[in-house]
């Protein structure tokens, strides 16, 4: 098949999720990985069998991060494009009082989460002249008073400049995807002012749409400012 292949992780919800249907559209072939299969498989049996698989995986696991390449390559045979969606938010309390047992998760699904999808992907990335995308966050780039969660996205933005770096001459390019506040699940109410899925996957698909000679860095999105607000 001609169509590009692309990797999403955190693809059962949220960005990923819009991101998903968004490059489904533009007619990429899609290996989709969360945690939740039964939420992959309906997302999959939306887009079609034929051009999007499910792989159950947990970020962390640096087996399970091997497994998804290795059968996102059985399937495709390349890997064009890999977005290192998944993470998770955070909870209150600050660095004074917050729960150490949500920093734990923070740091291993929002950072070493991130690491191993890079470490896993790369090779094949590197093969193909490919296209590695990270959801980053505007928190990731302004101080947030007492915010473990801002803190591991700053983490996010040192690994893709880092990993830019590393890759210069390499033929991949690198975009670090950096929205403000998302009507996403993360939220246990409904954000109205915030920006949609939607709206992050229109960035990341236009990241992906340029032409390979250009490299988008960075995009950083927030929402509208209210009036009055």
């Amino acid at each position: 098949m001609n169509a590009k292949t692309l990797l999403i992780t955190g693809a059962s919800s949220g960005i990923g999720e819009a991101t998903a249907r968004a490059a489904a559209a533009a007619g990429w072939q899609l290996a989709l990985a969360a945690r939740s299969q039964d939420r992959l498989t309906a997302l999959v049996e939306e887009l079609g069998a034929d051009r999007a698989l499910a792989v159950p995986c947990d970020v962390t696991d640096w087996d399970a991060q091997q497994r998804l390449v290795a059968q996102t390559l059985e399937r495709f045979g390349q890997l064009d494009a890999a977005f290192a969606n998944a993470g998770r938010g955070g909870s209150p309390g600050g660095f004074a009082g917050g729960d150490v047992a949500v920093w734990r998760s923070l740091v291993m699904v929002n950072v070493y989460g991130v690491m191993l999808t890079l470490r896993a992907c790369l090779p094949a990335l590197q093969r193909s002249r490919g296209h590695l995308l990270l959801t980053g966050s505007v928190a990731g780039r302004v101080t947030i008073a007492g915010s473990p969660y801002s803190a591991t996205k700053w983490a996010v933005s040192g690994i893709g400049h880092s990993v830019r770096e590393e890759l210069k001459g390499s033929g991949v390019r690198v975009t670090l995807i950096e929205p403000g506040m998302v009507d996403t699940p993360f939220f246990d109410e409904a954000k109205p002012d915030a920006m949609q899925p939607e709206n992050v996957a229109a960035a990341v698909l236009y990241a992906l749409s340029q032409p390979p000679t250009v490299d988008v860095n960075e995009i950083m999105l927030r929402p509208v400012t209210p009036p009055g607000g």
